[in-house]
Parts: C-alpha cells; sequence; structure tokens
C-alpha cells in the first residue's frame, strides 16, 4: 500500500539504484504478491489479533516458516534460495 512507511521512497531510490513501483488506491488486483502474502500471514495470526499481542520470537518463527515455504511463483523454490540466488550474482 502507499503509506506514509514509502514517503522517502526517490531517496531510497537512488541509494539503492533500484526503481519504486505503486499499486493504485482501492486496486488489490494490482497487488497480487502482497495479497497472497497477506493469507499466508493469516494462516498463523487471524485478521483481528492485535500485533500488541504477538512476541517478536513468534514473528521471527512466522517469517522463518513463510521464507522457506515453495512458492509456485519460484518454481516451487522458496522465497530465502530465490533470495540467495540473486545476492550470490550481486556480491
Amino acid at each position: 500500500d502507499n503509506g506514509k512507511e514509502f514517503a522517502m521512497h526517490q531517496d531510497i531510490a537512488t541509494a539503492l539504484e533500484i526503481d519504486f513501483y505503486f499499486a493504485n488506491p482501492y486496486s488489490p488486483w494490482e497487488r497480487g504478491a502482497n495479497e497472497n502474502l497477506n493469507g499466508l500471514i493469516r494462516q498463523y495470526i487471524p485478521k483481528s489479533t492485535s500485533f500488541e499481542e504477538i512476541s517478536n520470537e513468534r514473528i521471527i518463527e512466522i517469517q522463518e516458516k513463510l521464507n522457506n515455504r515453495p512458492r509456485k511463483r519460484f518454481n516451487f523454490e522458496t522465497p530465502n534460495y530465490m533470495f540467495n540466488q540473486k545476492v550470490a550474482f550481486i556480491t
């Protein structure tokens, strides 16, 4: 979403030499990967749950499970595997 966390996106894009892309408001079909990940997170954290009730350890546990879960979009590789493949080519 286009929240205040992206207020300095131009500075970040310049520093990292990357592009930012924004979805149009009220257009969830433009955020397919984001909406899919939200659904995966909801398997662990119900929608009505306050994040104040969730420990950092639990968040890290969920993060590890999701980042090591094979995804169809990555030809059934994991996000961690794909990330490491990209970083290996950069370094």
